[in-house]
């Protein structure tokens, strides 16, 4: 299969405005299943050629243009090769050299996408290609990029550790929702809470979180994380309550959660 994915890579980057394919996700690094999908990162630059994109999918498979799935993941295709999943998911690599820029300055950017419950956070442009392996690289610009991602930033760090003060004011709101026994807002502020010092403890540890998927089992395990964090989330996102008395338990569990963690973020 690999021999195939790496073929189908060196004819995407035959397409005009193509520049190059990674591969991403669990196959890149190394923790894949073996009903996997295939993630390949198809960055290109400048006008891109769709009908060309098209004619290499095949008849039966619709290639979505720039922007045709949303602001941040911009757009690609669903296939099927040999009966397994393979994703095509366009980049658009002036603007993962912008965002780059941006994180290496500290900042960053949390957008709407669908598909990212907890928004989609830009470093994850830059994660991708740290964690990602380059399959076709005709100019070398990929690889360029790569060896320049290869360490975290410390300006990204700090602004992502100081950006945890967010988990506690959502906290705060959610209290004042456990009043009224709003249970949707209460748990979509902790969700968040939680979600924004999942991504502090990946800073933490001065490692890439690219999405939501899998990422709180693997904040349990950093060493920034208090004792028992994934376990005490579950707990309290799995049953947060329906009555103000259940609701406002489980927000001040939470915000003592949320306290021992910011507290570990050094």
């Amino acid at each position: 299969m690999h021999e195939v994915i790496k073929d189908m890579a060196d004819r995407l980057a035959g397409v005009p405005g193509v520049r190059g394919v990674m591969l991403g996700g669990s196959r890149a690094r190394g923790e894949h299943r073996p009903e996997s999908d295939w993630d390949l990162g198809v960055y290109y630059r400048g006008p891109l050629d769709l009908a060309a994109l098209g004619a290499l999918a095949g008849p039966d498979v619709e290639v979505a243009g720039p922007g045709g799935w949303g602001p941040w993941v911009n757009g690609g295709a669903w296939l099927r090769v040999d009966g397994v999943a393979v994703d095509w998911i366009l980049r658009d690599l002036d603007r993962v050299e912008r965002v780059w820029q941006d994180c290496r300055e500290g900042r960053y950017e949390v957008g709407v996408q669908p598909g990212h419950p907890l928004g989609f956070w830009s470093p994850c442009y830059p994660g991708e290609v740290a964690l990602g392996q380059v399959l076709a690289d005709p100019a070398g610009e990929l690889a360029a990029l790569r060896t320049s991602v290869a360490a975290y930033p410390e300006p990204l760090r700090k602004a992502l550790l100081a950006g945890a003060w967010e988990a506690e004011f959502l906290a705060a709101g959610a209290a004042k929702g456990a009043a009224r026994a709003d249970a949707l807002y209460v748990s979509l502020c902790l969700s968040r809470a939680f979600g924004i010092l999942v991504q502090a403890l990946y800073a933490a540890d001065r490692r890439w979180c690219l999405n939501e998927k899998g990422a709180l089992a693997a904040a349990d395990l950093l060493p920034s994380a208090p004792p028992a964090f994934g376990e005490r989330v579950r707990t309290l996102l799995g049953a947060p309550g329906t009555t103000p008395d259940s609701l406002t338990a489980t927000v001040t569990e939470a915000r003592t959660l949320i306290e021992e963690t910011r507290a570990g973020l050094v």
